[in-house]
């Protein structure tokens, strides 16, 4: 049995650098991210990395205009699930999209954003 190659922590400093990085199971084949330690369609631990394109469309979104203490001065902005042409989805931040062109099924773009120190995914216009 081997270890994931790609740690939650080793995720993000890869999305710093502009990078979306999954994991393969090499099991069964199904691609996950972010890295978890156990395969969610089998249960194996044997991974390897594999790169994304970043290139995905909208698949739901939703403005945040009441936003959590930690980014209340953040608010209003826009958090979309994007469904990437490899498959997978991920959460991230819409940013230089306006709120009024936003739009389930539209074309979007991995870009590393900061927020307050941390990396965190973010996608702009592709």
């Amino acid at each position: 049995m081997t270890e994931s190659t790609v740690t939650l922590g080793r995720f993000f400093e890869q999305v710093r650098d502009g990078a979306l990085t999954a994991i393969r199971c090499e099991a069964c084949g199904a691609l996950a991210v972010p890295p978890k330690e156990l395969c969610p369609e089998c249960g194996a631990r044997r991974w390897e990395p594999v790169p994304l394109s970043g290139e995905g469309t909208i698949a739901s979104y939703t403005i945040i205009r009441v936003a959590p203490r930690g980014h209340a001065d953040d608010a209003p902005y826009a958090i979309a699930a994007v469904r990437l042409r490899e498959g997978v989805s991920l959460l991230g931040r819409v940013v230089d999209v306006p709120f009024d062109a936003l739009a389930i099924g539209l074309p979007v773009r991995f870009r590393p954003i900061v927020i307050k120190d941390h990396p965190a995914i973010g996608f702009g216009p592709a």
